[in-house]
């Protein structure tokens, strides 16, 4: 078996009871980064042992793991949120099912719910982009949001939260609304909601810190 764990985008008591049991009694973690889910592992007094599965390194490990979970009961877990959700995860869940392997996904955190019904914006229909490449691509993917008539959805960093309102400005006009929320369940969580201009001006006067998850109205709204 194959195990979908989400863990938390924040606060580490945003975990479910069968996340806990399941982290327990599996033979192998795979994480995202072992040094990032160590804390989250020792902080629930949780010894099962852990193995490195990222984006570098999962073209090469996947089968491998499918193999191995034929025969036992595997863990997957990413950094933060839902693995696969713009992050590690799919090419594994693609390999085990190929091989016949149960796969069970667990429901639990992900950043982007919160986000989007926090929002103010529309939630009953949506559209999640994630992250727009940072490059080749990027105009492509900006001008197909623009198009979108439903509320989209997009994962930034914070270095280049005001490039990209900026940008979504040039492309969905100024005064289209969004929000912008971040450090979801931790202790300084914030959310911003404005016009594109707006958000604009308060993030170059105060620059952001921590993951960004950036919430914009859809065309025909």
């Amino acid at each position: 078996m194959l195990y979908l764990v989400p863990t938390p985008v924040g606060n580490l008591e945003d975990i479910t009871l069968r996340a806990l049991r399941v982290l327990r009694e599996v033979s192998l973690i795979l994480a995202e980064d072992t040094r990032t889910s160590s804390v989250l592992l020792k902080h629930y007094d949780i010894h099962t042992p852990l193995k490195s599965h990222h984006k570098f390194n999962e073209h090469e490990t996947a089968d491998l793991m499918a193999d191995r979970a034929k025969d036992e009961d595997i863990a997957l877990i990413s950094d933060a949120g839902t693995p696969g959700i713009s992050d590690p995860g799919f090419m594994l869940v693609r390999a085990c099912v190929e091989k016949g392997v149960e796969v069970q996904c667990l429901p639990g955190a992900t950043a982007f719910v919160p986000a989007l019904v926090n929002s103010g914006l529309p939630c009953d229909r949506f559209y999640f982009e994630g992250f727009l490449p940072q490059k080749k691509g990027r105009l492509t993917r900006l001008q197909h949001i623009a198009q979108q008539e439903h509320t989209t959805i997009i994962y930034e960093s914070p270095f280049r939260l005001v490039k990209t309102l900026e940008q979504l400005s040039q492309h969905l006009g100024e005064e289209r609304r969004a929000s912008v929320s971040r450090e979801i369940s931790k202790l300084h969580e914030d959310t911003q909601r404005g016009t594109l201009s707006e958000l604009i001006s308060h993030f170059r006067q105060y620059p952001p810190k921590g993951e960004i998850v950036i919430i914009v109205e859809g065309k025909n709204e």
